[in-house]
Parts: C-alpha cells; structure tokens; sequence
C-alpha cells in the first residue's frame, strides 16, 4: 500500500521540488497539493493522508496554527525557509523539519523516518483484551484518555508536565516523571535520564551512552548507565 502524502505550501517552487523527489520513490503517492492551509484543512475533513508536507508561512493561516487546529493531525514534516520555528514545532511533535532548499540526500533520511514510524503504527496491536494492561491519563480539564502500555515509547519530561510518545500520537500531561514512571511496571520501563523514561521492549539499539527508539536516539544520563545496560542485558533472550 502506497504511502499517500498531502504538500501544503504558497511556494510552487518548493512543492515541485518535493513533488519530483516523491515521484522517485514507488510506495509514496502526492494525493493533493495546495498553496494555503485553509484548502488543506478542508480537504483533510473528509479525506485521510498518512504524511503532510507543511511550510510554516503562509498567508491567512500559518503551518503552526493549522498543527494545532487539528484533532489527530497525520505525521508532519515541516519545509521551511527558515529554522528558527524548529524548537515550536518539535513541541507540536513533528515528524521531521527540513530547511529549504532542501537536497535529495536529506529529504531522503526523512523518508526513512517515515517508513520507520508507519511500520512501527502498524505493528500496534489492532485489537486488545480486557488483559491488556492500560492506564488513564487526563489530557484535559473535561477528558481522559486510556492509554495501553505496550503502545508507549517514550516519555519526556517537559518541566511541569510530560510529553508520553505511542505509536499512534503523544499527549501532554501535568505529572511529574518520578511520579508516573513509579504508576509503570518496572520490568517493561526504565528511567535512562532525568528527562526520559523509556520502554524497553522498544529500545532498537544500544550504543555507547544512548539508545535509539524509532530512529531517534536518546541520552543516557551518567548516573543511569550502568543500570540501564543491565537491565537491556536482561531483559534479552
């Protein structure tokens, strides 16, 4: 199945160049272009994409504000001009932030990320028993949210609150990282830093001082090393 990408940018310069990169590559396909957000937030009520290639400055409705606008927005990948958004994005949980102009050889490692995160979604299980070990989190004032533990990845410290990353989005939660990491069994998650708590059945590698999760790797603070490395050497078979 062809992976079906949405290009949402007021440069036709740059949604060729990205067009004549994806025609390269078999399993993507560009289902719609537009040169402002309000088309593409129209077109996205009622036609679903797996990937969104977004510049940041467009008139009428910026790229930031059309992220935030919605509810279960498809992975992103942000195109722009200038870096200077990357930290604002990162907390929007972007997929990737490419700088224009944007060179093949780089455009093509964001394409891994999203082979790589498409694949990890659907080895989420697709069904659960009452088994299934979860928990609830409040997202907002009114909603809270089940969360299946053998879909986290990761969770971030945010200073008051926590980023906690699934396969199938990350939500922002006002907890502490002690706190919750205590609420996780302690066989199946570890602490690796004072910013991250990570599940171990989704390490991918170990290397040095870090580990890599869904391509992205990780710091492991000093004073976690030693026990981290025995825990992933026990955890193997």
């Amino acid at each position: 199945m062809k992976i079906r990408c949405l290009i949402i940018d007021d440069e036709p310069l740059a949604v060729n160049v990205i067009k004549n990169y994806l025609e390269k590559i078999d399993n993507y396909e560009i289902v719609n272009t537009f040169n402002n957000a309000i088309d593409g937030l129209n077109f996205l009520k009622n036609n679903a994409v797996d990937v969104i290639f977004l510049d940041i400055n467009m008139p009428v409705l910026d790229g930031i504000n059309f992220i935030k606008s919605l509810q279960n927005p498809p992975l992103t990948v942000i195109t722009s001009a200038y870096d200077k958004f990357a930290l604002e994005t990162y907390e929007l949980d972007v997929l990737d932030y490419l700088v224009k102009p944007i060179e093949l050889p780089r455009f093509m490692i964001t394409l891994n990320k999203i082979s790589k995160r498409l694949e990890a979604v659907n080895k989420a299980p697709a069904s659960v028993t009452k088994d299934t070990p979860f928990i609830f989190i409040k997202i907002d004032k009114k909603k809270m949210k089940k969360i299946f533990l053998s879909e986290i990845l990761i969770i971030e410290s945010l200073k008051d609150y926590l980023k906690i990353k699934t396969f199938s989005g990350s939500y922002i939660v006002h907890y502490t990282l002690k706190d919750f990491t205590n609420l996780l069994p302690p066989d199946d998650f570890i602490r690796i830093h004072r910013s991250y708590t990570v599940a171990i059945d989704k390490i991918d590698a170990l290397e040095g001082n870090s580990v890599e999760i869904e391509g992205l790797r990780y710091v492991i603070g000093r004073s976690y090393l030693e026990e981290v490395k025995q825990k992933i050497l026990d955890a193997s078979v």
